[in-house]
């Protein structure tokens, strides 16, 4: 788009020709991403293509889904309706043993009760189950997702809309993980789902013959995939719902919540990093090529150098949830409002900050180079 597009304009930092949102996988914690889109709607961020896994898929299905008028209101649809099953326990008294307390008996209900809108327990268990049936290979029904999907999303919309939609699953008897993606597969529920099928909590989800489940198998983020099909200079906002960083485990609670986060943000961090290290390098092979005498630039290896070392710059913008002490290892499945609304504000207090930095962050936009940003305190 030209300069004189006032859509590449937001109000705090200039916005390149591609705008991508990267939502990671994490269940519960799912309600920080929609505070991250609200705040980004606010502060007029453009979004031209939103990429999710699991419950990042999830909500990538909301936004690209809706009119950008109706997004907002999308997101908070879904989930006050998945956070409605939980009663409101009352805080007794203040402090971290207290809330941690209270969410151990929002999760366990959970586990006993399912999600509304979201998954139900099986009546029976599944060793009980006809083998190969959804029945025998979970432990809850994710059939209400159906209904809550085709009721927030309009899937014309998100299919042929302005906003480019990519989620990500793994084929089961393959093993090999694969985007579905707008510009090439009409989505459906069952799409989104799929990216979301997390076994053995969820039955494997059938398409076309072939059965599918969580993409955070094997890649809890999406952003290889983004960078990979990258065609213009690009401004990413990655969405991680576990921190690579935290403090030394003190009770079991604590090992359990720690291991998630280790298990889930390593892979992120890995990619993250091994894409702009092949960036950074491939910046150093263009300025040696730069530097090569005019007779050489024809000769056919310079040619497929220079080919292999051509990219478009990327500002990756690493928006990190970062867990209170409150919370355990069952923090991705403990769907109480009350934790909603603070994982909501977190997201919105993450772009904040953002903001705040985003003089450092426009001098790379404008000056063509990549660089990732970690601003989210610690």
């Amino acid at each position: 788009m030209s300069e004189a597009d006032p859509r590449r304009h937001a109000k705090a930092l200039p916005i390149p020709e591609s705008v991508a949102l990267v939502l990671q996988g994490g269940g519960a914690l799912g309600s920080f991403q929609a505070g991250i889109y609200e705040a980004l709607a606010e502060a007029e961020v453009p979004i031209d293509w939103v990429a999710g896994i699991s419950i990042g898929a999830i909500n990538a299905a909301l936004i690209a889904g809706n009119p950008p008028e109706r997004r907002i209101e999308r997101l908070a649809e879904f989930w006050e309706t998945v956070t409605s099953g939980l009663p409101s326990f009352p805080l007794m008294w203040p402090g971290d043993r207290m809330r941690e307390m209270l969410n151990e008996i929002s999760a366990g209900y959970v586990m006993g009760m399912g999600v509304p809108g979201f998954f139900s327990p099986r009546p029976w268990p599944p060793t009980l189950a006809f083998p190969g049936t959804p029945e025998a290979l979970s432990f809850y029904d994710t059939t209400p997702m159906i209904e809550t999907l085709n009721k927030l999303v309009d899937w014309d919309l998100l299919n042929h809309g302005p906003t480019r939609l990519s989620v990500g699953a793994v084929e089961i008897e393959s093993g090999n993980f694969a985007y579905f993606d707008t510009t090439e597969t009409r989505i459906d529920h069952r799409h989104i789902m799929a990216s979301g099928a997390l076994p053995p909590g969820f039955a494997p989800v059938e398409i076309d013959g072939k059965h599918w489940w969580d993409g955070g198998l094997v890649s809890n983020t999406p952003l290889s995939h983004v960078l990979d099909h990258q065609e213009t200079d690009m401004l990413v906002f990655q969405v991680d719902l576990f921190s690579a960083h935290a403090e030394l485990p003190r009770t079991m609670t604590d090992v359990l919540a720690r291991e998630k986060e280790i298990r889930f943000s390593s892979r992120t961090r890995a990619v993250s990093d091994q894409l702009l290290a092949v960036r950074k390098r491939r910046e150093v092979v263009n300025r040696v090529l730069a530097k090569l005498p005019p007779a050489l630039r024809d000769d056919p290896d310079v040619v497929e150098l220079t080919a292999i070392a051509k990219e478009k710059a990327v500002a990756l913008v690493q928006l990190i949830y970062r867990a209170n002490a409150w919370e355990g290892g069952s923090r991705d499945y403990e769907f109480s409002e009350r934790t909603k609304n603070d994982h909501w504000q977190a997201g919105r207090d993450a772009v904040a900050e953002t903001i705040g930095h985003a003089g450092l962050i426009a001098t790379d936009i404008l000056a063509g180079k990549s660089a990732a940003f970690d601003l989210t305190p610690r």
